[in-house]
């Protein structure tokens, strides 16, 4: 416990130093700032221990063992950070928008994995790595979610339309939860890892629907649980503890029970921002709202920290450089077409415009969850080459779409308000 807290205290501090800097000097987007910071950090020991400096390579790698990434996000923060990241939302306009954000969390999630996968698998034996198709798709799976987080500050700076802004954030949250969920199914087909039951077709889909459509339905049973309690009192103390508690509890319960704890999640969290009018006096729901946010913007940051300074712990060789840099295209082609296609069934149907599929695209950012679910897999000559992968498409949408998209926000907020 001793070694957690303190490497815990390292991350908290250095990501603080980051942040700080990045304010101070940078004036990026926060969480873009501290993932460019880390990783440039990470790439700075990495060349002090090759230039023959000891020790620090080594302190700095042991720290972020002892934290275990996967553990620090799937079990850990995730559950907190899509509950925050559903309360935030007006549970009202994504009901009105439910069409299209399911369409593109189900099936442009889906979409994207095969292209992804089947892609994958020949420029990985373009460059002379043996990766299995199976394990190719686990890269599709686990590649394909999108995490709007370092995103979401911009479209807000530029005053997107809410619908855009629901749009993005809603598809984000549905599609982690799915995205995991598909990961989790070709586990089990492929044989590893815990979800190792799934041996043909029929066990897929058996397994995909309890994970995914259980844990909605659990999520609703949470948030209206939830509901209930919240509105019959009001101390916001005692409130706050009762969302802390339905989130960090119902998650651990969700997958004791083998349902999918993000899905929950995201539900509970719109069941609860639908009902806020009610739950909530004024008071106390600015308490309830504020506690939420600064958790949600503290953890991120924390995160996409994180995500920079792991760079410190992938080893990579040519070819998995040179692989590395061809699934950047293969991945932004993918999100491209997996958006573009299903889109056009409800584009039309809901009037958004032909900039939206484009917006979409390149504010598909990649996250932590991706880079999780790539240092969870087992041991295996196939892991290292789709670990540098995970790290190269989530650092490329990172530090060049996240810094290079406010002048299409800004071009689609022109376009809707004329």
């Amino acid at each position: 416990m001793g070694g957690m807290l303190t490497a815990f205290a390292v991350l908290l501090c250095v990501t603080a130093v980051l942040a700080y800097l990045n304010e101070r000097f940078l004036h990026f987007p926060t969480t873009v700032g501290v993932t460019l910071a880390g990783a440039v950090a990470s790439i700075g020991l990495i060349a002090l221990d090759a230039l023959g400096v000891p020790g620090l390579r080594g302190w700095a790698a042991g720290v972020l063992e002892t934290l275990n990434f996967t553990e620090f996000v799937l079990n850990g923060i995730l559950s907190l950070l899509l509950f925050a990241g559903a309360l935030s939302l007006d549970a009202g306009q994504m009901l009105r928008q439910r069409v299209s954000i399911l369409t593109l969390a189900t099936l442009s999630t889906l979409l994207s994995t095969f292209l992804i996968g089947f892609a994958a698998y020949f420029v990985f034996a373009l460059v002379g790595l043996d990766v299995p198709l199976m394990w190719a798709l686990l890269f599709g799976a686990l590649i394909s979610p999108t995490d709007p987080v370092a995103v979401l500050d911009l479209l807000k700076r530029a005053r997107v339309p809410a619908r855009i802004e629901t749009l993005i954030a809603g598809e984000s949250l549905f599609n982690d939860g799915v995205g995991v969920v598909i990961f989790l199914v070709l586990a089990g087909l492929a044989g590893i890892g815990e979800h190792h039951t799934a041996t043909g077709l029929a066990d897929a889909l058996a397994l995909f629907g309890r994970e995914a459509l259980g844990g909605m339905l659990f999520g609703a049973l949470l948030g209206g649980l939830g509901y209930v309690m919240l509105r019959t009192i009001e101390q916001h103390a005692v409130e706050v503890l009762l969302t802390l508690a339905l989130v960090v509890g119902g998650y651990v319960a969700a997958a004791a029970l083998g349902l999918s704890g993000p899905l929950a999640m995201v539900v509970a969290g719109l069941v609860i921002s639908a009902t806020k009018d009610i739950a909530f006096g004024q008071e106390t729901r600015e308490h309830i709202e504020g506690f939420w946010e600064t958790v949600d913007q503290v953890l991120n940051i924390l995160l996409f920290a994180f995500i920079g300074l792991d760079v410190l712990l992938t080893e990579t060789t040519g070819p998995q450089i040179l692989a590395s840099v061809l699934l950047i295209g293969v991945a932004l082609a993918a999100r491209w077409i997996s958006v573009a296609l299903p889109f056009a069934l409800v584009r039309a149907r809901e009037g958004y415009g032909a900039y939206t599929v484009r917006l979409l695209t390149w504010g598909g950012l990649r996250g932590g969850i991706a880079i999780s679910l790539a240092l969870g897999l087992p041991e295996s000559p196939y892991r290292t080459p789709l670990v540098t992968a995970t790290y190269a498409v989530v650092l490329f949408t990172i530090a060049v779409q996240g810094l290079t998209i406010m002048p299409l926000v800004q071009r689609a907020s022109a376009a809707v308000r004329e």
